[in-house]
């Protein structure tokens, strides 16, 4: 359980390079359907060379092939659904404020926990709502000073991606069971989220035309950080604890830290404002929950 909770942090801190790197490309005029779709476009081959050796990608097609239309659905739900309004959400809002509303993906998860015949973790979801208002506490200043569209529409995009990266998620490691390695069904996840990045690409082409140099290099670097090391390792960390519902859902609060790097990355980078006295409240409840949270359940 302890190594399943560091390779969560772990994937969050290469996680918070998403959101840094949308808003830097949206700041500087980026279309966000090419933002997403190339990630997954630069992800592919990386995903195919790691895998290395041919019979590791050839029990990802025999998986496939069993159930085709499960993995174009859940692959699609995970990863497409899930990205797609992640990243539109930039081009309203600060890297640490998308960062920090995304976090609601943690109440989604303990929700969804009754789909796969179990119920819910009271214990998870009270530390989680404690999570939860250390979010709210971190953006009231902000939120003060957005219009309507301006919280309404990105929090709602959020929203579906909060629910459709764990349900894609979880109904995935349902799907393959044993018979792939994280590394594998990430793969095939990729691999069966192409017809919906092929869509996305041409809706960007017809609307903005093709990408700038730097968008291409940034899509390339979230590609690498986010999508290929922080989605390993986090994927990693919910095969470990699979088979126990509440051990699953600490994992996915270990998501919160995207918080603290989106935070750190977006002053640095971005020349983002430092929050308030009221935020540095929430930033010390949302690690404090992260901790309750994670030690308060049992190996």
């Amino acid at each position: 359980m302890n190594n399943a909770i560091l390779l969560g942090l772990f994937s969050s801190l290469f996680f918070a390079a998403t959101f840094v790197l949308n808003r830097s490309m949206s700041l500087s005029g980026g279309d966000a359907w090419w933002s997403a779709a190339l990630r997954f476009v630069f992800m592919l081959p990386m995903l195919y060379l790691l895998l290395g050796m041919q019979i590791k990608r050839s029990a990802v097609y025999h998986a496939i092939r069993q159930a085709p239309i499960a993995w174009l659905l859940w692959s699609t739900v995970g990863f497409g659904l899930f990205y797609l309004p992640l990243t539109l959400s930039a081009d309203y809002a600060s890297s640490w404020l998308v960062a920090s509303s995304w976090q609601i993906t943690i109440i989604a998860g303990i929700l969804l926990t009754p789909l796969f015949g179990q119920a819910i973790p009271l214990r998870n979801l009270f530390f989680s709502c404690l999570i939860v208002l250390g979010i709210v506490l971190l953006q009231i200043d902000n939120l003060r000073t957005l219009s309507l569209q301006e919280s309404l529409y990105p929090l709602l995009l959020i929203l579906m991606a909060a629910f459709a990266y764990p349900l894609g998620n979880r109904k995935m490691m349902v799907l393959v069971g044993n018979r792939l390695t994280t590394q594998q069904r990430v793969y095939g996840m990729v691999l069966c989220s192409m017809p919906f990045w092929l869509i996305c690409m041409t809706i960007a082409g017809v609307n903005s035309g093709l990408p700038p140099v730097s968008q291409v290099s940034q899509s390339f670097m979230v590609a690498l950080f986010s999508g290929v090391i922080a989605t390993l390792l986090f994927f990693k960390a919910t095969e470990l604890v699979k088979h126990n519902m509440k051990q699953l859902a600490v994992i996915e609060a270990t998501q919160a830290g995207e918080i603290l790097f989106t935070l750190l990355g977006g002053v640095l980078l971005l020349s983002d404002p430092m929050p308030s006295g009221l935020a540095f409240v929430g930033l010390m409840i949302v690690v404090l929950g992260i901790f309750i949270n994670g030690f308060s359940t049992k190996p």
